[in-house]
């Protein structure tokens, strides 16, 4: 038993932020002072939170080296001496400066141990009581995992199908009881889905993904609209057992014309892509698009077959060489869609047929979505 916990029965300390109230804290998105090293911060964290480390990555390596060879009292004792004089004075200043902008604040470490003690001990020397996490971050990470598998299974998920370019990622914005999860990967979820931000880390997409699935618990309504995705998003993977209860789900699937999809997939991947690019480097942004666009379809080449993807990658190259002329990429996209993307998906459908209880255009589907959320929550 965690003997810092607060005793069954009492009233919670107020230094401490005990497990039942982690739903509370997270959505309220109460800021939060992570005080692990970046290192550490870098390969997972809790939304909404902030790395200022008590340790930098090379003295958390000292002091850990120190405790294997040494025991607890002597790494203890040089994590002191590292973090001394005005190191810990500047360390304290970021922390009271985030406070004094962030009143409600609360500290965390990996474990809700020795260093967010110590981050508590110091600042109340400058006057500051802010509360800690008990179990740290490794409770809150539990807490959002476990709230993952439980949405999961008692939510009525419906998946949202449709082929490539119907836009069924901005009809799922546009309802309330929905998760984007090609918006939290940050990848649209294709070979041509990659975007110009990095994507997050696996752990740090299912955090978010997780706190997204537990404000949706906490919404009226049990239904819940997910995007048809395979398990694999870009990099990055959807927990496993939310991916098996979309397996089971029902599906709508969205149909649009061939332009309309072409002009979809023109926005999207082209006209926002190239913005995007040369909002990050003018001089270099249409280059970079340039290399984006084509590396892409290079990855998907033994799939299409050399004749079809030296076609397609000239049709490209053209488009790019003539300022990015908006009709030659309608071309390409066009053909893409039509010899590649449309028969796979139709393959795909014909596994899943069983599952479909609606189809029609995008109108007709908000319109449907709209009853069916109603009918759901009589």
């Amino acid at each position: 038993m965690d003997t810092t916990a607060s005793v069954a029965g009492s009233a919670p300390h107020p230094e401490q932020v005990t497990q039942d109230r982690f739903t509370e804290l997270l959505l309220n998105s109460t800021p939060l002072i992570d005080v692990r090293a970046e290192c550490e911060y870098l390969d997972g964290h809790i939304p909404n939170s902030h790395n200022l480390p008590l340790l930098t990555d090379p003295e958390r390596a000292e002091v850990g080296t120190c405790y294997k060879q040494r025991g607890q009292d002597a790494a203890i004792a040089l994590g002191h001496e590292l973090v001394g004089g005005d190191i810990k004075r500047r360390r304290v200043d970021a922390w009271v400066e985030f406070i004094t902008a962030n009143p409600s604040a609360v500290v965390l470490c990996f474990r809700g141990g020795l260093r967010s003690q110590t981050a508590q001990a110091w600042l109340a020397e400058r006057g500051f009581k802010l509360p800690r996490v008990i179990g740290g971050y490794k409770a809150l990470r539990r807490h959002l995992m476990q709230s993952t598998i439980r949405v999961a299974g008692e939510k009525k998920i419906i998946i949202v199908a449709g082929k490539t370019g119907t836009g069924k990622t901005h009809l799922i914005n546009k309802l309330a009881g929905s998760v984007d999860l090609e918006g939290l990967a940050n990848h649209r979820g294709s070979a041509f889905g990659k975007r110009v931000s990095a994507q997050p880390s696996q752990i740090v997409f299912e955090n978010r993904l997780a706190l997204e699935l537990l404000r949706q618990e906490q919404r009226e309504g049990a239904t819940l609209f997910l995007e048809d995705e395979s398990r694999a998003i870009g990099s990055l993977s959807l927990p496993l057992e939310l991916h098996r209860a979309m397996s089971l789900a029902p599906i709508i699937r969205v149909e649009e014309p061939l332009e309309f999809r072409v002009e979809t997939i023109l926005n999207d991947y082209i006209v926002s892509n190239l913005t995007d690019f040369v909002r990050l480097d003018a001089d270099k942004g249409k280059d970079l698009f340039a290399e984006s666009l084509l590396g892409s379809l290079d990855k998907i080449r033994k799939r299409l077959g050399g004749e079809r993807h030296s076609s397609l990658r000239q049709s490209m190259s053209a488009a790019i060489s003539n300022n990015n002329d908006l009709d030659q990429h309608r071309a390409w996209i066009r053909g893409l869609l039509v010899d590649y993307y449309d028969p796979m998906y139709e393959y795909q459908m014909t596994k899943k047929q069983q599952r479909v209880v609606f189809k029609g255009d995008s109108r007709a589907f908000l319109n449907w979505a709209a009853e069916f959320a109603d009918l759901q929550e009589q």
